[in-house]
């Protein structure tokens, strides 16, 4: 989707004039809402990013978790400058999907060994939960921002859109190179040793 570019003024004034009241229609209210809504995530997936990063057994993966963070900094000055095209203070409100993703995210954490490539393919696996959560809520937004013609604003998400999708393949690439096979190894080796002690403690 490209979106056509527009004068940001005419966009902040489509979004402003609302309704023939001069209020915000109620589609435009639930535009500042999800905007509010991933706000807040993309703060919140910051600090769950640095956690990934000094979580992953793999430098790959760490790479990954590092380019992501960087870019997850600039896709929240794009949300900056979006809040600006429509009149609005930037601000997020809690968003209960990203907070129970974060919460995921530490649970496989405890739950894996450290320094094992289960904990990868676990780690690749809820991180590409928040990117498909992500995906959904900017390509709603982007949408939406063309619906009511605010053209620049559907850029700048388009363009967050675009990165979160590479994201989400570049993790997918990661896990079926060499992640998710060496994870499998290593699950035999655990279940041969389990297999292992069981007929010892049998004799």
């Amino acid at each position: 989707m490209k979106a056509s570019p527009k004068n940001s003024k005419t966009s902040a004034k489509n979004l402003s004039n609302g309704n023939s009241h001069g209020e915000p229609s109620y589609l435009q209210k639930f535009f500042i809402d999800q905007l509010m809504d991933i706000y807040y995530a993309e703060n919140e997936l910051m600090k769950g990013l640095e956690l990934l990063k000094k979580s992953t057994t793999t430098e790959e993966l760490e790479d990954a978790f590092d380019v992501h963070l960087k870019q997850t900094e600039k896709q929240i000055k794009r949300l900056d400058k979006v809040f600006h095209l429509i009149g609005k203070k930037p601000e997020g409100k809690k968003c209960e999907a990203m907070d129970g993703l974060m919460r995921e995210c530490k649970a496989i954490i405890a739950e894996t060994e450290d320094e094992s490539l289960t904990r990868d393919a676990a780690l690749i696996i809820a991180a590409q939960k928040v990117e498909h959560y992500e995906i959904a809520t900017y390509g709603g937004l982007v949408q939406l921002a063309v619906t009511m013609k605010l053209h620049r604003a559907a850029e700048l998400l388009d363009k967050t859109l675009m990165e979160e999708e590479e994201t989400d393949r570049l993790l997918t690439h990661i896990a079926e190179s060499h992640i998710n096979i060496e994870a499998e190894q290593e699950g035999d080796y655990i279940w041969q040793k389990d297999e292992e002690t069981e007929t010892a403690d049998t004799k």
